[in-house]
C-alpha cells in the first residue's frame, strides 16, 4: 500500500465532506488562476497563447431574480466538462460567463417599486455568480462582464454607429468573395455627388438642400428610422419585434395581448443580407434542424415583380397610378382575375383606423363603379365607407391572426381597377387583411384557378376563375369547379400577339414571361425574402441609449467616438409616458423623454455649438447579445471592442474549420432564429468593414435538451409540492395521504416542481449533481428530473472514494503493484472509448464506462495506482473537485487541470474479442452493443441502460425489472 502524504478525513464521502472538498478546491483554483486563458497580446497576454486555441461558449444567460433551477446548468456542466477535457489535451481554452443584463423583468420591477433596475440586476448577477461558482465551473473570471457595464455599453454603441454609418452596396465584393457588402456611408455620398447613384425619385442630389440630402442618405443606411406598423404590447409597456410575438398574437414574455401601432422606429436592414445569411449556413457546423429553421425564416423565393396600371387612382387622389406585385408564378399572369392590397397600402391613402377623418383621407372612388357586385361591397354605400370600416377591423387584429392560413379570408372592393399587362383585362382591386404591408410589395395578383386561397376568395366574392396550366397528359382535365389546380404541367390559354406560352412547361413558361416583361418594361426578375428588417428600438428605460442626436431640421447625427458612452440619465418614473397596461388604444412613449436636461443638449459636432435632441428610445436586449463572444476575447481593451490579434487567435479561420467563429457554442434550440440570426448579421457587417476576421460568429453549434420535471395535482386540480409526494408508478402517488395525479412538463415555480442547485449542493455536493445531470441521457435530448435517482451518482463517487481511501482511518489504500492483465485491458479500452465519447459530447456514455471500470476496481483486493489514476483523470472533467482531492492524496502537488488526458500507450491492449449483446425492451430488440466476453452482469446492465434507445424508452423512470444474461442479452421491462 502507498503511504499517505496527505492525510484524508477519516469518514465516508458524504454531502458534508463533498462540500468541504469542493469549497477548498474552488478557492484554490481562484487563488492560482488555474483556468485563466492567455491572449497573444494585451493585458491578458501569456505563454499559453502559444498553444492551440479552443473557444467554448454558453448562450448568454439573463440573471433572473429567481436564480437557477436544476434545468439551467445542463448546458453549463456539459461545456465545463468539454473545457476541462480540452485543457487536458493541451489546448488554451477560453471559457467564461457573462450576463445579458438589460431586460424587461428588472424594468418591470422598477416600474412597480421605483427601485433602479441596476440594483435589481446587480443583486441577481451576484446570486447567479455564487450558484455557478459553487457548481465548480472552470470559468476565466477575468473575462466576465455584464451588458450593463458602462465599458460594454460604450462598445455596443460603437458597433451600432458602424452599422448606422454603413450602407449595403450590391456591387461591392465582401472580403470572402461574397457579392454585395457593407461599405462606409462616405462611399455612398461620393457616388451620389458624382451622379453614379441617383436618388430614387430621379432628382439631382447636388441640388438638394442639406435636409433633403440627409433624407436620401438615410434611405440607404443599414440602421435607419422608419414610420411603420409595430407590435405594441401595453401589458409590457413596450414595442416588440415580430419574433417576440406568438402565433396567437400575444407577447412571448408574459402572454399579454399585442396590437398594431404606427410608430417611428429604428430598423436594421438585415434583409440586405438575406442571400448571404442563407448561403453561408453551408459553411458552419450546425444541426440541420437549426439551419432549416433559419432558411425557412429567411424564406428566399424567385419570381418577378410586375406592374399593373391603376388608371382611376390619380382621379381618386392617390399619389400612385400603378401597383407593383411580386409573384413566384409569372407564368399564370393570363389567369389573374383580381388583385388584393394590404389595408396599410399607400394607394388607399389615410391611416389604418376607423374614424371619419380616415374616411375623408382615403384615396378611393367616392361611388361604386358600374358593374360592382353586391358581394364585393361589404354592405357599404360607397368604397370610402367600405374601405374605412374594413381597415378599422384589420387594425384590431394581430399580425399572427391576419397571417393565419386556416381562417376564412375576407375583403372589400376598393372601387379601383388594375390593368393586367399581358391581356389588358381590368381586374377589381380588393383590400384584405391577409395581405401584409411589409411583406413583398403589400399587393398581390390573384389567380384563383391555381391557388387554393385565391380560389376560396373567388368563390366567396363571385370572381372569375381562369385556367392557365393543367396536367401535361390532359391540360383541361382538372375540374376547376371542384378546386384550384396547383400542380405542374403545361401552359394553356396563355398567349397574346407578342408572347405565346401555350404548351410550355411551368419553368419554361416562367422564364419566357419574365423575358417578355423585361423587354416591355413591365416588370423584372426578382428574388425576395420572407425575412423583414429588424425592429431595433424599444420604449424602455433599461437598455442601451442610442448614440444619436437629432438637429432642428430633423436630421439624425451619429455621435463621434469621443462622446461615447452615452449613459442613461436618472429618472423618477421608469414606465412609458403613456403607459396603460389595460388600454389597447394607448401608445408607447419612451420614459427617457422625461429627462429634459439629458434629452436637450448643446454639442459641437464639427460645425460649432448647436442645439440637439437625443434619441429617447433605447436598444433592444438583443443588442448586447449580438457580440459578447467578441468581447470575451479581449474584455479589458479600452481602445477597441477587441484587439485584432486576439480576435484572429480565438475566432479566425484555422485548420479543420471551414469558417471562423467560436469552436463550440451550446444552447437551446429556442434561439435558432432570433439571437443566432441577429448575431450573424452584425458579424457580417463588421466583417465587411474589416473589423473582424471572419463572417460567421459561431462555427459549431450544439443544442442541448432540457431538464423537465414531474408535477402533481390534487383532486381540485391544484399543484402540490412535488418533493413532498410519495409513492411510485405501481402503487400510485399520494400527498399527505391523499391521491394525486402526475403530469410531465417544464420545471417552473407555478407547478411547484422546482429543484434548485443549492438544494442539491446541500444534499449531495456539486460533483454528485454534475455527474447525475450528465448521466441522465444524451445531451441533445430532454429528460425528466428525478431527485430520488441522484443517489445512484452519489454511490458511484462513494465507491470511487472507497477504492482509494480507507473510510475508517483516512489512509490511502492504493497499491503500487502493477495491475493485472485483465485490469490493464479494461483501463485501455475505457480510455479509448471515453476519449471518443468526450470528443462527441456523449458524456452520459462516458460516465457509464467509467462506472464499469470503477466497479471492476471495487472487486480487486487492492486497487493499483496505474488503474485508478487514469480513472481519476478521465472522470475529472465531470467530477473535478473529488478528482482533484484524490489526485492530491495520491501524492501529486499540482492541480490535475492541465495534466495530459490518458492515452493508450500499448495498442495491443485494445485487441480483445467481443461479442454482440442484444438489448431488448419488453422483449423487443432496441439496441446492440459490443462487449467483452468476460463482462459481468452488473456492467452489462449499466452499459445497456446508457444506450440512447433505452434512455428514451425509460423516459426518466426506473425499469420495473432488468433481466441480464451476460454477455449476450439484456431485457429491460418497462411499464406499458
Amino acid at each position: 500500500m502507498s503511504e499517505n502524504p496527505h492525510s484524508a478525513p477519516a469518514q465516508r464521502y458524504t454531502a458534508e465532506l463533498a462540500g468541504q472538498i469542493e469549497t477548498k478546491w474552488q478557492d484554490r483554483w481562484e487563488e492560482l488562476g488555474t483556468f485563466h486563458a492567455d491572449n497573444p497580446t494585451g493585458d491578458l497576454a501569456g505563454p499559453l497563447a502559444s498553444r492551440n486555441p479552443y473557444f467554448i461558449l454558453d448562450m448568454f444567460p439573463y440573471p433572473s431574480g429567481k436564480g437557477l433551477h436544476v434545468g439551467h446548468p445542463l448546458g453549463y456542466i456539459a461545456t465545463d466538462t468539454l473545457a476541462r477535457y480540452r485543457r487536458m489535451l493541451g489546448d488554451n481554452v477560453l471559457y467564461t460567463m457573462g450576463y445579458d443584463a438589460f431586460g424587461l423583468p428588472a424594468e418591470q420591477y422598477a416600474v412597480q417599486t421605483g427601485q433602479h433596475p441596476a440594483i435589481t440586476t446587480n443583486q441577481n448577477i451576484a446570486n447567479m455568480r455564487r450558484q455557478l461558482r459553487r457548481m465548480g465551473l472552470s470559468h476565466d473570471s477575468r473575462r466576465s462582464f455584464a451588458t450593463t457595464d458602462i465599458e460594454y455599453v460604450h462598445w455596443t454603441q460603437w458597433i451600432f454607429l458602424q452599422v448606422f454609418n454603413s450602407w449595403f452596396d450590391p456591387e461591392a465584393t465582401a472580403p470572402d468573395g461574397s457579392q454585395g457588402a457593407a461599405r462606409p456611408i462616405t462611399e455612398l455620398i461620393a457616388k451620389l455627388e458624382s451622379g453614379e447613384i441617383r436618388p430614387e425619385d430621379g432628382s439631382d442630389y447636388n441640388s438638394l438642400d442639406r435636409a433633403a440630402r440627409a433624407k436620401v442618405i438615410d434611405s440607404y443606411r443599414l440602421a435607419y428610422v422608419s414610420e411603420a406598423p409595430v407590435n405594441w404590447c401595453p401589458g409590457l409597456g413596450t414595442v416588440l419585434a415580430n419574433e417576440e410575438v406568438t402565433a396567437d398574437g400575444r407577447s412571448e414574455r408574459g402572454n399579454y395581448p399585442v396590437f398594431k401601432r404606427n410608430l417611428r422606429q429604428w430598423m436594421m436592414r438585415i434583409t440586405a443580407y438575406g442571400k448571404r445569411l442563407s448561403d453561408d449556413l453551408d459553411t458552419i457546423d450546425w444541426p440541420e434542424k437549426v439551419r432549416t429553421m433559419q432558411r425557412n425564416w429567411i424564406g428566399r423565393s424567385e419570381g418577378a415583380t410586375v406592374r399593373f396600371d391603376v388608371p382611376g387612382a390619380r382621379e381618386a387622389g392617390a399619389s400612385l397610378d400603378s401597383l407593383d406585385v411580386y409573384t413566384t408564378r409569372p407564368d399564370t399572369l393570363f389567369g389573374a382575375t383580381f388583385m388584393v392590397v394590404a389595408p396599410e397600402h399607400p394607394i388607399l391613402g389615410g391611416t389604418v383606423g376607423g374614424d371619419a377623418a380616415d374616411e375623408a383621407a382615403l384615396t378611393v372612388p367616392a361611388a361604386w363603379p358600374e358593374g360592382t357586385k353586391d358581394a364585393w361591397t361589404g354592405g357599404a354605400a360607397s368604397p370610402k365607407q367600405a374601405v374605412s370600416a374594413y381597415r378599422a377591423q384589420a387594425a384590431a387584429k394581430s399580425e399572427a391572426e391576419r397571417a393565419d392560413d386556416e381562417r376564412t379570408k375576407t375583403g372589400v372592393f376598393t372601387g379601383l381597377m388594375g390593368i393586367d399587362p399581358v391581356n389588358g383585362r381590368a381586374v377589381p382591386i380588393f383590400v384584405a387583411d391577409y395581405v401584409l404591408w411589409g411583406y413583398g410589395t403589400g399587393a398581390i395578383m390573384a389567380v384563383p384557378a391555381h391557388d387554393d386561397r385565391d380560389w376560396a376568395f373567388a368563390r366567396a366574392y363571385d370572381l372569375d376563375v381562369v385556367r392557365t396550366i393543367g396536367p401535361a397528359s390532359d391540360p383541361y382535365g382538372h375540374d376547376l369547379e371542384a378546386g384550384a389546380y396547383t400542380g405542374d404541367g403545361v401552359a394553356v390559354d396563355s398567349a397574346n400577339d407578342e408572347i405565346d406560352l401555350n404548351g410550355l412547361a411551368k419553368d419554361e413558361a416562367k422564364a419566357a414571361m419574365i423575358e417578355w416583361l423585361v423587354a416591355k418594361g413591365l416588370g423584372h426578375a426578382t428574388v425576395t425574402y420572407r425575412l423583414r428588417d429588424w425592429l431595433f428600438s424599444r420604449q424602455r428605460y433599461w437598455g442601451e441609449p442610442f448614440p444619436i442626436v437629432w438637429d432642428e431640421d430633423g436630421v439624425a447625427h451619429g455621435l463621434p467616438e469621443d462622446m461615447l458612452p452615452v449613459e442613461l440619465p436618472e429618472v423618477s418614473d421608469y414606465s412609458p409616458r403613456t403607459f396603460d397596461p389595460d388600454d389597447a388604444d394607448s401608445s408607447p412613449e419612451a420614459p427617457l423623454g422625461r429627462a429634459e436636461e439629458w434629452v436637450n443638449v448643446t454639442l459641437d459636432l464639427g460645425e460649432g455649438p448647436k442645439k440637439y435632441r437625443r434619441e429617447t428610445n433605447t436598444m433592444p436586449q438583443w443588442a448586447g447579445s449580438c457580440w459578447y463572444e467578441m468581447r470575451y476575447t479581449d474584455p479589458t481593451n479600452s481602445d477597441r471592442f477587441a484587439g485584432e490579434e486576439n480576435l484572429a487567435y480565438w475566432m479566425g479561420p484555422r485548420e479543420g474549420k471551414v469558417s471562423g467563429g467560436t469552436d463550440m457554442y451550446v444552447g437551446g434550440v429556442e434561439h435558432a432564429v432570433l439571437h443566432l440570426l441577429y448575431s450573424r448579421f452584425w458579424q457580417k457587417v463588421l466583417f465587411d468593414l474589416g473589423h473582424v476576421p471572419d463572417s460567421e460568429p459561431y462555427h459549431t453549434l450544439f443544442n442541448q435538451g432540457y431538464v423537465q420535471a414531474y408535477a402533481y395535482t390534487d383532486e381540485r386540480g391544484q399543484y402540490v409540492p412535488a418533493d413532498e409526494v410519495e409513492g411510485d408508478e405501481t402503487s400510485g402517488f399520494t400527498y399527505k395521504g391523499e391521491p394525486v395525479n402526475r403530469e410531465y412538463g417544464k420545471m417552473g415555480k407555478s407547478l411547484k416542481n422546482i429543484v434548485t442547485p443549492d438544494e442539491m449542493y446541500d444534499a449531495y455536493g456539486a460533483d454528485v449533481f454534475r455527474v447525475y445531470e450528465m448521466s441522465m441521457g444524451p445531451l441533445d435530448l430532454s429528460r425528466p428530473w428525478e431527485t430520488r435517482a441522484v443517489v445512484g451518482s452519489q454511490r458511484f463517487l462513494q465507491r470511487l472514494w472507497r477504492n482509494a481511501v480507507d473510510e475508517e482511518t483516512g489512509d490511502l489504500t492504493v497499491t503500487d503493484e502493477p495491475a493485472d492483465d485483465k485490469t490493464r485491458r479494461l483501463v485501455a479500452r475505457t480510455i479509448a472509448e471515453v476519449t471518443e465519447d468526450y470528443e462527441n459530447l456523449r458524456i452520459n456514455t462516458a460516465i457509464s464506462k467509467l462506472i464499469v471500470l470503477n466497479n471492476h476496481l471495487t472487486s480487486l483486493d487492492a486497487v493499483p495506482r496505474d488503474a485508478i489514476e487514469p480513472l481519476i483523470l478521465m472522470l475529472a472533467p465531470v467530477a473535478p473537485h473529488l478528482c482533484e482531492e484524490l489526485w492530491s492524496l495520491l501524492g501529486h502537488e499540482d492541480s490535475l487541470a492541465r495534466v495530459p488526458f490518458p492515452v493508450v500507450e500499448d495498442s495491443s491492449l485494445l485487441v480483445e474479442d467481443t461479442v454482440t449483446a442484444v438489448v431488448q425492451v419488453n422483449g423487443k430488440v432496441k439496441a446492440r452493443i459490443e462487449v467483452a466476453p468476460s463482462i459481468s452482469e452488473a456492467d452489462l446492465i449499466a452499459a445497456a441502460l446508457a444506450e440512447s434507445p433505452i434512455v428514451k424508452a425509460l423516459d426518466g423512470s426506473e425499469p420495473l425489472k432488468v433481466i441480464a444474461r451476460a454477455p449476450k442479452l439484456v431485457n429491460v421491462v418497462v411499464k406499458k
